[in-house]
């Protein structure tokens, strides 16, 4: 009579080798190839499975193990750099990502126990309690303040704010931002040097509104200068400009 043997479940191939090596308690960067195979072999010829897919994947492995061990066998190739490689090298690597994987998802699944047994509350405070504010004793809470001083508290209060503002930056007033249309004045220069033909700088900045109104028509007359549709004579150096305009102009 055959007697029935209760094998262990695994998820897959990496999960039996893992275990078997666990169970031997080898080196995972020194596997013993030989013994593990064995062991690997023997457990997958006792193994009863309907599904192909699970057991082409255990097959797969014991194909590669098999592999591993004819190579052991063999002498050692070198690599580029002159050194011997394993031909477990590859495994162990994969066993490695393995078991970081698996232990990972136990941390995970204790912690999902553990959040499976917090438990919350909902609020069921009566809407008269949250609403209710406690009376204040007037008399209380002034003690024995009175108006001299409350008078000296405000001052107090007041001061401090006053010692805030900066007695630099306090003076200084708005400042606002004049909206020139540079073409628009490029064509009044424009006009003016056509109509007078021939005038004094001054004349011309005597008739703008603002600081910046000066800078913008400053900057029209080095464009138009630049452009040659005005010439610029000055006898002296603190003498008026003359602007006289060219014939690229008319």
């Amino acid at each position: 009579m055959a007697i029935s043997v209760k094998l262990q479940a695994f998820e897959g191939p990496l999960d039996l080798l893992l275990h078997l090596i666990e169970k031997n308690k080898v080196d995972i960067y020194d596997i013993p190839i030989v013994e593990i195979t064995a062991q690997y072999l023997e457990y997958i010829q006792h193994m009863e499975t309907e599904n192909m897919d699970v057991m082409s994947e255990f097959l797969v492995m014991a194909a590669t193990l098999l592999d591993i061990k004819c190579k052991m066998l063999l002498p050692k190739e070198v690599n580029e750099e002159g050194e011997e490689e394993d031909p477990r090298a590859e495994l162990v690597q994969k066993l490695l990502e393995y078991k970081m994987y698996k232990y990972m998802s136990y941390e995970l699944k204790d912690r999902q126990i553990d959040a499976s047994r917090t438990l919350f509350k909902d609020k069921t405070m009566p809407k008269e309690i949250e609403e209710y504010k406690p009376p204040v004793n007037l008399e209380e809470l002034i003690g024995d303040a009175n108006l001299s001083k409350l008078k000296e508290l405000f001052k107090m209060v007041m001061k401090r704010q006053e010692d805030k503002i900066d007695p630099v930056r306090s003076t200084f007033g708005r400042i606002e931002k004049d909206e020139i249309d540079m073409d628009a004045k490029t064509a009044y220069v424009e006009e003016y040097v056509r109509i007078h033909k021939k005038f004094s700088f001054m004349q011309l900045l005597e008739k703008q509104t603002s600081r910046m109104e000066i800078i913008v028509t400053f900057l029209v007359i080095l464009e138009m200068m630049k452009l040659g549709k005005i010439s610029i004579f000055q006898e002296d150096t603190f003498d008026d400009i003359v602007i006289t305009s060219s014939p690229a102009l008319l």
